[in-house]
This record gives structure tokens, sequence and C-alpha cells, in this order.
């Protein structure tokens, strides 16, 4: 269960918020009291996440493709204008299948580019306008391919490195104005389509699991908690970061899933 943080007339606008960790986050901040926008590709998605999330609070929601930029635009335009401005904007969309660069397609490479890279760029951009200002905060959904190279995934750590890198750039530049950026990057999270194709068996899965100091793997719960921290002003002098959370993961049991991934794959 999530921390008892209240967003009581703030207007939070998730990408991607129509599953995983991303709906995680969502249902966090309606039930800490916030209007949620979710936008995703699928309307189908889309639709039953806003009746999930309207058993909490005002929620609505938008189909659009984040390579999308003008139906991106066009989204968070109506979301402003519904609502108002934006208190919080969540970025977490993204693209990933493991592939050996050696045998991944160019178009394979740029769709996750697209999509992880690309795609939360054109999201800031259009957010840019409808951010509150001074007081809002933009949260990045990053991943630990971003600073620890891993096997079978040179196109996801290039897209999530350079998300990073996006984020810190985008704080030191909108700083002044008030809003603050930060990056969450989640482990290993348990019941998410991210573990199941990453770690399809259960031999896979449980590798994972004692790879991970804290001996579990993690909960869409404890991405929420974080992102729920990070919008709050308990964290209004931070901006720039990257959090891990990962229950240390990423200090030393990344090389299992590696290792499991190529050792899977076609030869």
């Amino acid at each position: 269960m999530t921390v008892p943080f209240d967003f009581s007339g703030q207007n939070v606008l998730v990408i991607g918020g129509t599953s995983g960790i991303n709906l995680g986050i969502a249902q966090g901040f309606a039930k800490a009291g916030a209007k949620l926008g979710v936008i995703s590709r699928s309307q189908e998605k889309v639709d039953a996440a806003v009746t999930l999330l309207s058993k909490h609070t005002d929620a609505m929601g938008f189909s659009a493709d984040v390579r999308d930029y003008e139906a991106i635009d066009s989204c968070t335009r109506e979301f402003s204008e519904h609502l108002g401005s934006i208190d919080v904007l969540v970025s977490g969309a993204a693209g990933n299948f493991p592939a050996a660069a050696n045998a991944m397609s160019a178009n394979g490479f740029k769709a996750v580019m697209d999509i992880d890279l690309l795609g939360t760029f054109q999201v800031l951009r259009c957010a840019y306008s409808f951010l509150k200002k001074p007081g809002s905060a933009v949260i990045n959904i990053s991943a630990p391919q971003a600073f620890q190279p891993m096997e079978m995934q040179a196109h996801v750590c290039a897209a999530k490195a350079g998300v990073d890198m996006l984020t810190r750039v985008l704080a030191m530049e909108w700083g002044l104005e008030g809003i603050r950026v930060n990056s969450i990057v989640p482990g290993p999270i348990s019941d998410t389509e991210g573990m199941a194709r990453l770690a399809p068996t259960e031999k896979m899965q449980q590798a994972v699991t004692a790879s991970v100091p804290l001996g579990r793997q993690g909960t869409k719960d404890d991405i929420a908690d974080a992102a729920l921290f990070l919008a709050s002003p308990l964290a209004s002098y931070i901006t720039g970061a990257i959090l891990p959370v990962d229950g240390g993961w990423s200090l030393s049991g990344f090389s299992s899933l590696g290792n499991a991934l190529k050792a899977k794959s076609p030869t």
C-alpha cells in the first residue's frame, strides 16, 4: 500500500499509465487525491485504466503514440484545458525485447530509441507549456540499463542512458522556473510485462530474485511510493536525481539476467 501523501487538487498526467508500473503510479496518485490523465496507444487499455482510476478520483484518458508529436501535443493541451496546469508529469512509455546487437535490425533498434528517448523528449517538450511554474514535478521512468551495460540490451542501454541525460539537462534548464525533473530506475518488479519478457521462465525469475540484495522482487507500489515522494514537498530540493528503486539489484545482480538472456538466445 502506498504511503499517505496528499495530492488533493493537483493534476497528474501519466504517459503509458494504462498498464504495469505506470498504471501502478497512476493508481498511487489517484488514491492520494490527484486528478488523473493517462495516455497510451491502446484505446482499450485507456478505457480500462480510466474505469479503474475513476473509482478513486476524476480521471480522463487519451489514445496516442509518443512517437507522434502532434498527437501528444493535442492530448496534453486537452488535458490542461479541461483540468488546468499540470502539477506532476510522469513519462513512462517504453519498448523492449532481448536481442544481440549483431542480430538486431536497424528498425528494431530505431523503434526502441523512438519510443524511449525520442518519445520522452516529445512528451516533455509538449507538456512544458502546461506545467505549473513554479512547482511542477517531472518524473521520467528509466531503467538500470541506462548505467549498467547488459548483453542483449544494446538498444535499451542506449535509449535509457539518453533519458537519464535528458533528465539532468532539463533539470538544469528548467530549474529557475521551479520545475523539478528526476528519473526513477525500477529494478526487477514482479507481475509486469517487462519482467515477463526478460525473465520468462520460473528458473530465470528465481535467479533474478536471488540476485537482489534485499532478497525479493519489487512491487508496483514500491515504484508508486517513490514517485509520490519525488513529486511531494518532501523532495522540493531534489532535481536531476537518478533514483534506483531496485532493492540494490544494480549493485551486483545485473549480470545474472544478462547471462540468462544470452543463454536462451538463438545462435
